[in-house]
């Protein structure tokens, strides 16, 4: 969420380097298709503008259902972002989106809602609703009432948009939803008028006093199930999508991988691992190597992890998880490139996790050439690890919102 320093100079030394903001925003946003249509109708999109450390998001509802809603939401979404990010004026932008949008035939109107949440130095947060369900604030263990105030513009019927500038602190969480999430469960016996937005801020409020650090990734997924069991037979009656903000200190995560270029430096590239404070992986055996003899520690491998071509994983002390170096991570890349995950238990499904469950991770990357992935017969996919793991760095920024940064040694 913030500007990046995705190279640091080898010779700024020390942990310093791997923690250089106090505060993260872990945003996880999850969806529901309406029960037999292939496409959602609802879209959130979210934009990082790292030059002015802010970040902005949008849930957008289209009118209806299926392709016809999808075009409307993110038609909405694009150019809320866009306008959101150029500071237009509210008024004119809600104009200009709604006069933009193709007319449905059938209801002879072009309708979509819509959240923007603007977010800029962390804690600076502009909130504007269209007619979507009002947000969730929790602090504390309780859901806060947050003043607002009301903007119209004379020429869209009337429709009126709410307005909230409020500051975040840490372990703060908000959450934005489509009515799909509120309605949920709506004409039944149990609910006849839907879940609504106070039975989602009961959960939300019960998960989070469960578990004070759930993620933003857990509870967004958590809502979307609770929703889905108000729904007759758990099948969505309308679309679904649940945004949460999740604003807390960064979770760390080292990743070693490639021996350093120098032999020499092989006692500094050992202890930078010892005293990092976050999670710590190894990948590949050379770099486990090197490290075990630093450290004097042994290397126990797991054999029985060994799943198709993605080779075991190994333990050793002091490392939450030590894995084969390019064929694991070249996997993991191609999972995050799909937005894919997977049930099965290898080194790429555990490593994938620890990366979505971090926020800033620091790639320290050997750079001496391991000769043994410069044979032409090898899948192309092997890519120099330099590249791969920028590759990665990059899609952990812009897809997953992630803070990474590379080193070289």
């Amino acid at each position: 969420m913030l500007p990046k320093r995705r190279t640091i100079p080898e010779n700024r030394d020390g942990n310093e380097d791997t923690l250089p903001y106090d505060l993260f925003i872990e945003i996880e946003s999850c969806q529901k298709n309406k029960h037999g249509q292939y496409i959602c109708g609802d879209s959130f999109m979210t934009h990082k503008l790292p030059e002015e450390n802010r970040v902005i998001s949008v849930l957008s509802d289209g009118l209806g259902h299926g392709l016809k809603a999808n075009i409307l939401s993110t038609m909405t979404a694009t150019m809320a972002l866009k306008f959101t990010a150029s500071d237009v004026d509210l008024i004119s932008s809600a104009e200009t989106i709604m006069n933009a949008l193709p007319v449905c035939r059938i209801r002879n109107i072009s309708y979509a809602t819509y959240t923007i949440v603007d977010i800029r130095m962390q804690t600076d947060i502009s909130i504007v609703e269209m007619d979507n369900p009002p947000f969730l604030l929790i602090r504390d263990g309780e859901a806060l009432s947050i003043p607002y105030k009301e903007v119209e513009s004379p020429i869209l019927d009337g429709r009126k948009m709410k307005t909230y500038n409020l500051k975040a602190l840490p372990e703060d969480r908000l959450v934005i939803m489509s009515d799909g999430i509120s309605q949920s469960g709506i004409g039944t016996k149990e609910l006849k008028l839907g879940w609504r937005v106070d039975g989602c801020k009961r959960f939300v409020l019960d998960q989070v006093c469960r578990d004070p650090q759930i993620s933003a990734r857990s509870l967004a997924g958590n809502i979307l199930n609770e929703a889905l069991t108000k729904e007759v037979g758990g099948k969505a009656y309308d679309d679904m999508t649940v945004s949460v903000f999740y604003f807390r200190k960064p979770r760390t995560m080292l990743v070693l991988t490639g021996p350093p270029f120098h032999e020499r430096r092989d006692a500094y590239f050992a202890n930078y691992f010892e005293n990092f404070k976050g999670r710590k992986v190894i990948c590949g055996g050379t770099t486990a190597n090197i490290v075990a003899r630093e450290l004097k520690r042994e290397i126990v491998d797991h054999l029985e992890t060994m799943d198709g071509d993605i080779p075991p994983i190994a333990t050793f002390q002091g490392a939450d998880l030590v894995t084969e170096g390019l064929l694991t991570l070249t996997k993991v890349a191609q999972f995050l490139e799909k937005g894919e995950t997977t049930s099965r238990r290898n080194a790429a499904s555990m490593l994938l996790n620890l990366f979505l469950e971090s926020d800033s991770i620091m790639f320290l990357v050997g750079t001496k050439i391991n000769e043994a992935h410069q044979d032409p017969t090898h899948p192309m996919e092997l890519e120099i690890r330099r590249n791969l793991v920028k590759r990665i760095a990059k899609i952990l920024e812009r897809r997953y919102l992630k803070d990474a940064y590379v080193r070289y040694i």
